[in-house]
């Protein structure tokens, strides 16, 4: 495997299944009803939902970076508010996130191994940088998910 495509397994790993931490962020979400994703079991933690959104919104950040935009989330698109909480919104919610991932992935694929050191157009940080850094958040917020999730039990 070249850095692309073990950057893109790592990424997988950590959002669909097989992650050595423990639970991907899927894994972490399965059998959570909407309201469950929108409860603050915790006070002043966010909520699953609204964690999922953050997710959702980074893996867009990092899809625009790597295809050359300089894109930086306003305040209210990094932790975007949950305007519908009903089960279709959450269902429709977990399918923009999966969409997300796969776009990304898909502009990943398209990478040249050699980019991986330049810097992101705008920062002062590397492809490499980023896209590690993605993963981090992916993992971070896997285990936020599933602590909430356990408190809901």
């Amino acid at each position: 495997m070249n850095g692309i495509e073990l950057i893109k397994d790592q990424l997988e790993k950590a959002f669909y299944a097989g992650a050595w931490h423990g639970p991907s962020v899927m894994e972490s979400l399965e059998n959570i009803s909407a309201e469950q994703a929108i409860s603050k079991p915790v006070k002043n933690v966010h909520s699953i939902w609204e964690i999922v959104l953050h997710i959702n919104t980074w893996q867009a950040i990092t899809q625009r970076r790597i295809s050359g935009e300089i894109a930086d989330p306003l305040p209210e698109e990094d932790w975007p508010e949950v305007k519908d909480s009903t089960q279709n919104s959450w269902e429709h919610t977990i399918r923009n996130l999966k969409t997300g991932i796969t776009k990304l992935l898909e502009s990943l694929s398209k990478l040249d191994e050699n980019i991986l050191t330049e810097n992101i157009r705008g920062k002062n940080y590397s492809y490499y940088f980023l896209i590690h850094g993605l993963i981090q958040h992916e993992v971070y917020h896997a285990g936020q998910i599933s602590i909430l999730k356990k408190t809901l039990s």
